[in-house]
Parts: C-alpha cells; structure tokens; sequence
C-alpha cells in the first residue's frame, strides 16, 4: 500500500513538473518568436509572421497568432505535453521614445506605433 501511494505521488510531481517544463518552453518560444517577428517588421508583416513561424518550429511550439503593427509585433505560441498545451503571448519592439533612422521609411498605410495606440496603454 505504501509503495503504491509513494508511486502515485512520484507520477504527479513528475506530471506536474513536465507541465510547467512545457509552460516555459511556451514562454520562450513566444518569446524568440516576437523578437524575429519585429527584427523583420518594416518588411512586412508577411515576412515577419513567417520568420516568427519559423523560430516557433525550432523551439518545439506552434504559433498560434502573429499580428505587427508598426515596429511593434504581438504573438501567441502553444507547446504540448500530452493533454496540456499552454499558450504564451508576447510582443516585442522597440523602447518608447526611439525613432527610425534617418533614410529608414514604414511600409505603405503603415505608421510609426506610439506608447499611446497600444492596446494596453504602452505597457511592454
């Protein structure tokens, strides 16, 4: 009986621990992802999204969203573990207060991102 519980135990910690393994591998890869989504941004979002797909994939993770507006990219990754797939979202971009070089022009239709057009009040 007490080999059993001791089992039983063990096979929880060792579930519990492979779950929060993957919620971090979820936050990395969401993370490297965001930040070759705004390496590529003045290029297109179409470039940026692909290049942020592609780090998802190295890291073991699929990305589940990719939205660049401006400078500034927003995205989802999920990893998996059996029944848990957890989904990180992280943006990147650069720090407030920071200007394109001189020579260096958006995309057409697209403007400068400031602190104040972001969703959550310019909070990164």
């Amino acid at each position: 009986m007490t080999t059993a519980t001791l089992c039983a135990v063990f096979a929880v910690v060792l579930a519990l621990g492979q779950a929060v393994a993957v919620r971090h591998r979820a936050g990395g890869a969401a993370d490297l992802a965001a930040l070759a989504a705004a390496d590529r941004a003045l290029q297109g979002a179409a470039a940026a999204c692909g290049a942020a797909g592609r780090v998802a994939r190295a890291q073991d993770a699929v990305l589940v969203r990719c939205a660049v507006r401006g400078e500034i990219a927003d995205v989802t990754a999920r990893a998996g573990f059996g029944p848990y797939e957890p989904s990180v979202r992280s943006r990147a971009g650069p720090p407030d207060g920071v200007e394109l070089p001189e020579g260096v022009e958006l995309p057409d239709g697209e403007e400068q991102a400031d602190a104040a057009g972001l969703p959550d009040g310019g909070t990164r």
